[in-house]
C-alpha cells in the first residue's frame, strides 16, 4: 500500500502506532491519578505501561512487515528507517519501566505517573522518528523533552535530582530557542517547512550559498548538538545523568539520543543534502571534538554514572561520523549502531541499579571491587556491556560489529572520511582505559573487608540484564540477519540529491 499523506484518513493510518501509544498513555494517566500513591499502585501502572508498549511494538512490527510506503509528500515518513528507530525507542521504553518499577520501590518513589511520563516521552520520540516537517520535528522534541525534564527530577527527596531537572530544563529551553530560530531562518530562506520541499527549493532557487539558510542550518546544528550531547554542547549531561534516577539516566543516555539522532539524520540527509558543503566541515569537527573531549574526561571519572555519561558523549561523536558520511550505507550503520548501543547501555545501567544502595545517589567505581567474588554473573554481564561499548571482538558481541560497520561507512563514503575513521579508531583505543578499568576492578581486585554485598536483583531487573546480555552475545555470533534488516530499512537521500554527490569535495583533502 502507498499512503497519500495529504489524505487525513491515510495519515491517521500511518500514525496508528503513535496514536495507540498516546491514547493508551492518556488512559493510564487517569488510572495513575485515580488512586493515591503507593508501591503496589505504581507497580500496577508500570506493568500496564509495559503491556501498552508491547502492543505498540507489535503494531510497529506489523506496519514494517507490510512494507507500506508513502508518496513524496506529507509531514510523516512511512519507511523502514522510521519503523527500525521506533523499535529501538519502544525497546528502550520497556527497559526503562522494567528497571523503574523495582528501583522506585527501593528508593521510595511512589508516583505512578512516572511510568506514564516515559510513555509520553516515547510517543514524542516516535513522532521525531517519522517527522518530515520542521514543525512536526519541533512538536516531537517538545513532547519528549517536557516529559524527560520531569523524569529527571522524579526523586523529590534528592537535591541532586532537583538540580539535574532544573539544569536540564533551563539549558534545554535555551537550546530549543536556537533550534526554533534556525527553523524560522530556514523557512525564511526557502519558504518551506517540509524536508523534501526544502531540498527542492534549495536546488530550484540556487540557495546553497544563501546566508540566511546557512545561518539557519548553523543554529539548528547548535540545537541538535545539545539534544545529542555533542561537545561543546555537552556540559549539562554529566550532572543531569548523575543526579537523575538511574533508569531515567539509561533512558536519556540511550533512547533520547537515538530519537534525536534519527531526526538529525533525516533532516540533514533529506532537507540539507544539497548544501552539504555548507555544514559538512562543521559536523566533521563536531564529531572530532566530541570523541576526544568525551574520552579524555571519562578517563578521570571515579563515579560510574558520570563515566557512562561521558561515554554517552563519546558515542554521540561516533554517530556524528554516520551523519557526515552522507550515504545509504551510513544510515544502515547508524541503525545497527543505535540498537547495539541501546542494548549495552540499558544492560550497564541495570547493573548500576543493582549495585547502588537504596537512597544513595553516589555510584563509585570502587564499589565494584571484587564483584566477581560475590556476584559472578553480575560481574560477567557488566563486563559484556562494557566490552560491547568498547567494540571489543567476540566478548563485546554486537558492539564490535556496530563499530566495524560505522568505520566501513566512513571509509566507503564518497566525501572521503579516512582521517575521521582513523580518529574514531584511536579514540576507541583511548576508551579502553576507562571501560577496562571497571572490568579490572571487578575481576582483579579483592573485595574490601566489611563491604556489603549487593542486594539481589528483582525479577524485572534480572530480566533486563539477561535479555540484553543474551542479545548482545547472540547477535554478535550471528549478526548477518540483523545486517540484512538494517540494510533494507536504511534511509536514503532523495533522488533529486543523488546527482550532486559527484560535486561534493572530499573532506580529507
Amino acid at each position: 500500500m502507498t499512503y497519500d499523506l495529504l489524505n487525513p484518513a491515510q495519515l491517521s493510518a500511518a500514525l496508528l502506532p503513535d496514536l495507540l501509544l498516546m491514547g493508551g498513555a492518556m488512559v493510564l494517566l487517569l488510572l495513575a491519578a485515580w488512586r493515591s500513591d503507593s508501591d503496589a499502585h505504581q507497580r500496577t501502572v508500570g506493568l500496564a505501561s509495559i503491556g501498552l508498549l508491547v502492543a505498540t511494538l507489535a503494531a510497529v512490527v506489523w506496519m514494517s512487515v507490510r512494507g507500506d510506503t508513502a508518496a513524496d509528500t506529507g509531514v510523516i515518513a512511512v519507511d523502514g528507517f522510521r519503523w527500525m528507530v521506533d523499535i529501538v525507542i519502544l525497546l528502550g521504553a520497556i527497559g526503562t519501566i522494567a528497571l523503574a518499577i523495582e528501583h522506585n520501590v527501593r528508593d521510595g518513589i511512589r508516583q505512578a505517573e512516572a511510568h506514564v511520563l516515559v510513555l509520553f516521552a516515547a510517543s514524542g520520540m516516535m513522532i521525531l522518528a517519522g517527522a518530515r516537517d520542521l514543525m512536526v520535528v519541533f512538536l516531537g522534541i517538545e513532547i519528549m523533552s517536557v516529559a524527560v525534564y520531569v523524569l529527571a527530577g522524579l526523586d523529590r527527596r534528592s537535591a541532586r535530582s532537583a538540580e539535574a531537572s532544573l539544569k536540564y530544563f533551563l539549558l534545554g529551553a535555551f537550546a530549543t530557542g536556537f533550534l526554533l530560530y534556525g527553523i524560522a531562518l530556514v523557512y525564511g530562506a526557502t519558504g518551506q517547512t517540509q524536508l523534501a520541499e526544502i531540498g527542492r527549493a534549495i536546488v530550484k532557487h540556487d540557495l546553497a550559498a544563501n546566508p540566511m539558510l546557512l545561518i539557519g542550518i548553523g543554529l539548528m546544528l547548535v540545537g541538535m548538538g545539545f539534544k545529542v550531547a555533542a561537545a561543546p554542547f555537552h556540559m549539562w549531561a554529566p550532572d543531569v545523568y548523575d543526579g537523575s534516577p538511574t533508569p531515567v539516566t539509561a533512558f536519556m543516555a540511550a533512547t533520547v539520543k537515538a530519537a534525536a539522532f534519527a531526526t538529525f539524520l533525516r533532516i540533514w540527509y533529506e532537507a540539507f543534502f544539497n548544501v552539504f558543503n555548507g555544514w559538512a566541515h562543521a559536523v566533521w569537527w563536531l564529531a572530532v571534538v566530541t570523541m576526544i573531549v568525551g574520552n579524555v574526561v571519562a578517563l578521570a571519572q571515579k563515579n560510574i554514572k558520570r563515566m557512562l555519561a561521558y561515554s554517552s558523549i563519546v558515542h554521540s561523536g561516533y554517530l556524528l561520523v554516520a551523519v557526515t558520511a552522507a550515504s545509504a550505507l551510513a544510515s544502515t550503520a547508524f541503525t545497527f549502531y543505535v540498537l547495539a548501543y541501546t542494548l549495552a547501555t540499558f544492560g550497564a545501567f541495570a547493573v548500576v541499579t543493582v549495585m547502588q544502595p537504596a537512597g544513595e545517589t553516589d555510584a563509585r567505581i570502587s564499589d565494584y571491587e571484587g564483584l566477581w567474588q560475590v556476584r559472578p554473573w553480575l560481574a560477567t554481564a557488566m563486563a559484556v556491556y562494557l566490552l560491547a561499548l568498547l567494540g571489543f571482538p567476540v566478548f563485546g558481541g554486537i558492539g564490535f560489529f556496530a563499530k566495524w560497520y560505522l568505520i566501513q561507512a566512513a571509509l566507503a563514503s564518497t566525501v572521503g572520511l579516512a582521517v575521521l575513521a582513523v580518529i574514531l579508531v584511536l579514540t576507541s583505543v583511548i576508551s579502553a582505559g576507562y571501560y577496562l578499568q571497571v572490568v579490572r576492578v571487578m575481576f582483579m581486585k579483592p573485595r574490601p573487608e566489611g563491604a556489603a554485598d549487593p542486594a539481589p536483583a528483582g525479577a524485572l531487573t534480572r530480566a533486563v540484564i539477561v535479555v540484553t546480555a543474551v542479545l548482545i552475545l547472540g547477535l554478535g555470533i550471528l549478526p548477518s540477519r540483523l545486517v540484512e534488516i538494517t540494510q533494507s530499512n536504511g534511509f536514503r537521500p532523495h533522488p533529486f540529491s543523488q546527482a550532486l554527490e559527484i560535486g561534493i569535495p572530499r573532506l580529507d583533502r
